[in-house]
């Protein structure tokens, strides 16, 4: 429980009396007992020492409350946080670089015992690393940015529940793990609406798990198409609920196959919904056996499977529409579109490229944009917004990202021909004026104070392949590196496979490499260059194998100085991880990346657990991860958390390794660096227009949005289930 209140609010709940313990310390104040109570404030304050070294702090309410509790319920506590804690930050393992005097005796040795120490590793399969002993380290002269814990209670969760539910936006693995566990362990109702049907089917799933006697009337509301019964089949059969990947069906019980027909049943239209999905309900149809079932009961399902399984046609929305923009009939293209608004907004820019009567379309536009989705609505806006002004490339590309578990993404050539500014404004005020509407609707905010740095967080619209991080952060998010950070020192850790030695060896690689403005590539720093001659960059050693899988497990370290970056001609820095055994990260028992940010990298131990800025663990489909970008010129993290496709050229380029993925990851990364997303700002600016009153002063604000108190970029369950 605590675990995901301090992942998701920095809140912990304490077990406390409020009457009976709080009565106890006002009587002891003043009384013979009062040595008792401030040796207990002691025992607090040392607590609160202790996790200071982990980079949080307690709130004044928090401390107020533990000074109230017994010795022994502190120490439980005590010991209950600060292994959560230590699990957040990655202090719960132990890191054992190559060369445990990292970076003075990496940049200070000879080039030839560097190669040699290299060369016996590799030969030994990684079980030999160089004799060095570990000299004694300055501490850690830094003052780290405390993170404060406050009071939780059981709201927050309530909350959290809501907020997930009534998302409009795809949830992450992280966010469907916490569901999971609030529907295994706390009395929750089911909302009246779940927006978003890529979420139906997944909590559909999880409320048959627990209450596997639900009936088809239980959950009718929420499914209304044959897709949504589809993603239903898929959770239940721990699939991709997305639809982007295949899934293998398992066999349904009787009263499962019951409970399936009898949703797909109550739909309304199913022939040509199910004709989209075709091969896949044809193998669901082998599992449900609808033809066992009476017709008069459930005669549309068995009608439309058999259509499927016979190839007889079904004419279909989408064909209808394509016929009439084939033959450049505007009027019924569009007079077919706004029955469906949603499907209408998203072929605007289209619609806008080919229509002869582009008045027409915005009209068509106006009639139906209160009926769109307040998600579509924003994507659409900002669409429109940056439409005939992006910041083009040398080679101008248009970068997607495909709906699916795996974050990857595509580049193409960027042909598209200008739409007039006119039409583009047109539309981006259509969509405001809708979303104002939309918002106007909800409960009054008051007053709101909105902070600028929200101009900087993306709104968290797909979280689905998001990896579970310290902080949740929405990928192209950027944040500030702190004025007194000099040096970034990377660092991943990791543990071979759970089967034999040769098959489970697991070796991952650390890299960085340097691009100036213009994406060139100036510098990287990788296993086999351990340290640069041209800027203050260096690596700790390469290790090739994770040892056991219950043991301590290897890491490797990088660091980048800044202003070396800068004096060098670069700009951005990307950080890769390359799993060169080729398993991918989700089969990995243990392996995660994170970051520091260190003033002085001489003082304090190799990995400091205060100044750890970000964690994340590697779970990702693929093996090679882009977790982040460091733009040294604006001192911003942009948040990557991306992956790439190997290109083959394992034995080419001499495995799976930097050489090999360049130009992907160059594509990747200019294209998360100049996309253009909705932000939280222009967001909660629409709410404010709609709802509340904007005030400058924290003070007089009843909610505040800033990064560091009130509602924060990081609280993205809010935002998907509140503010979208």
């Amino acid at each position: 429980m605590n675990e995901i209140l301090l992942r998701r609010k920095n809140k912990i709940i304490v077990n406390y009396n409020v009457g009976g313990e709080q009565n106890l310390r006002e009587n002891r104040i003043g009384s013979k007992e009062n040595n008792n109570v401030m040796g207990e404030d002691a025992y607090v304050a040392t607590i609160m020492k202790n996790v200071e070294a982990l980079g949080y702090t307690f709130s004044w309410e928090l401390f107020e409350i533990l000074r109230t509790m017994e010795k022994h319920a502190l120490q439980e506590l005590y010991l209950e946080l600060v292994a959560i804690l230590k699990k957040m930050v990655g202090a719960d393992v132990v890191y054992q670089p190559m060369y445990p005097n990292f970076p003075d005796s990496v940049m200070e040795a000879d080039e030839t015992r560097l190669y040699i120490n290299a060369i016996v590793h590799y030969w030994s399969f990684g079980t030999l690393v160089p004799n060095e002993h570990k000299n004694e380290r300055l501490p850690l002269f830094e003052a780290a940015r405390l993170k404060v814990i406050h009071l939780g209670s059981m709201e927050d969760f309530q909350d959290i529940f809501n907020n997930l539910c009534q998302s409009k936006t795809s949830l992450s693995q992280t966010d469907k793990e916490d569901l999971a566990w609030i529907f295994g362990h706390l009395e929750v109702k089911l909302p009246e609406e779940i927006p978003l049907k890529e979420n139906v089917g997944f909590i559909g799933n999880l409320y048959l798990e627990n209450y596997p006697m639900a009936s088809a009337e239980e959950l009718g509301k929420f499914f209304k198409t044959a897709t949504d019964v589809l993603r239903l089949i898929t959770a239940m059969s721990n699939g991709d609920v997305s639809l982007a990947e295949n899934t293998r069906y398992r066999n349904f019980r009787r009263r499962e196959r019951r409970l399936l027909l009898e949703l797909l049943q109550n739909c309304g239209a199913i022939e040509e919904d199910m004709l989209r999905y075709r091969d896949r309900w044809i193998r669901v149809g082998e599992k449900l056996h609808p033809g066992e079932y009476s017709k008069v009961r459930f005669g549309k399902v068995i009608t439309a499977f058999d259509k499927l399984r016979n190839h007889i046609k079904i004419e279909t929305f989408g064909g209808k529409v394509e016929h009439a923009v084939a033959a450049e009939d505007d009027s019924a293209a569009l007079a077919l579109l706004k029955k469906r608004p949603g499907e209408l907004a998203r072929r605007l820019d289209q619609l806008l490229r080919k229509a002869g009567d582009k008045n027409a379309v915005i009209n068509a536009f106006k009639a139906v944009a209160d009926e769109v989705s307040t998600p579509v609505l924003l994507q659409v806006r900002e669409h429109f917004l940056h439409r005939n002004h992006m910041e083009i490339a040398a080679d101008e590309v248009r970068v997607f990202f495909p709906k699916g578990n795996l974050a990857r993404s595509h580049c193409i050539a960027n042909t598209l021909p200008d739409i007039e500014d006119k039409y583009c404004r047109a539309v981006v005020r259509l969509c405001e004026n809708s979303l104002i509407e939309n918002y106007r609707k909800k409960d009054f905010l008051g007053n709101v104070y909105l902070s600028q740095d929200f101009r900087h967080y993306l709104v968290p619209f797909s979280q689905r392949s998001a990896s579970k991080a310290l902080k949740t952060i929405v990928r192209g998010s950027k944040l500030p590196i702190d004025s007194g950070v000099n040096t970034i020192r990377s660092f991943i850790w990791w543990t071979n496979m759970e089967t034999s030695e040769e098959v489970g060896r697991v070796d991952l690689d650390l890299s960085a490499s340097i691009f100036d403005g213009n994406w060139k590539l100036l510098e990287y720093v990788s296993y086999n260059n351990l340290r640069s001659l041209k800027y203050r960059m260096c690596h700790s050693g390469d290790i090739v194998n994770g040892g056991p899988v219950d043991g301590p497990g290897v890491s490797e370290f990088l660091d980048v100085d800044i202003a070396s970056v800068l004096q060098g001609g670069g700009r951005y820095v990307i950080y890769q991880v390359y799993s060169f055994t080729m398993q991918k990260f989700s089969e990995l028992p243990h392996a995660m990346f994170g970051w520091m940010g260190r003033e002085d990298v001489g003082s304090g131990e190799i990995y400091e657990p205060e100044t750890v800025e970000q964690k994340l663990d590697l779970t990702s489909q693929g093996v090679v991860c882009i977790p982040v970008i460091f733009d040294c010129l604006k001192r911003e993290i942009i948040w990557c958390d991306m992956n790439l496709s190997v290109n083959g050229c394992r034995t080419d380029c001499g495995g799976n390794n930097l050489e090999s993925n360049l130009s992907g990851a160059v594509a990747t990364c200019y294209g998360i660096v100049h996309m253009h997303k909705p932000n939280l700002y222009d967001l909660i600016d629409l709410h404010i227009r709609a709802r509340g009153v904007q005030v400058d002063n924290k003070e007089e604000a009843d909610i505040v949005f800033d990064v560091e108190e009130g509602i924060t970029p990081f609280d993205t369950d809010v935002f998907m289930g509140e503010y979208i």
